[in-house]
């Protein structure tokens, strides 16, 4: 089975993309593929604003993601990005923070990168 690494380069707003890479992920796992990381980047890093409010009748974005945390799937966002755009880093949730060098390194470690933009 491959290995992958997903990257996500858009805000909170863009519901396509995130709906998206997360059919994409889901599928990956149920053919016992291995999700080596996501990574948030640029915009995507947005996702880790703990102050969000969204009404119930949004996608509630958040779910998402502690679904793909509590499926052992490591979601990192990229320092830079994030202090550029205001995150404090010291509170991203269930994301950890890391450089575009991890970034990388990891890469060079798996079999796919599939980008969702």
């Amino acid at each position: 089975m491959s290995q992958f690494i997903i990257s996500l380069h858009c805000g909170p707003d863009a519901h396509d993309a995130l709906q998206c890479m997360n059919r994409f992920v889901q599928a990956a796992l149920k053919k016992n593929h291995t999700i080596k990381c996501i990574f948030l980047y640029q915009d995507a890093v947005l996702h880790a604003n703990q102050y969000i409010q969204l009404s119930s009748d949004e996608l509630q974005v958040s779910s998402i993601w502690e679904n793909l945390s509590n499926q052992g799937i490591d979601l990192k966002l990229c320092v830079t990005a994030a202090e550029k755009r205001g995150i404090n880093v010291k509170n991203t949730g269930v994301f950890s923070v890391a450089g575009l060098a991890e970034f990388a390194m990891e890469m060079s470690q798996v079999d796919r990168w599939v980008q969702f933009k």
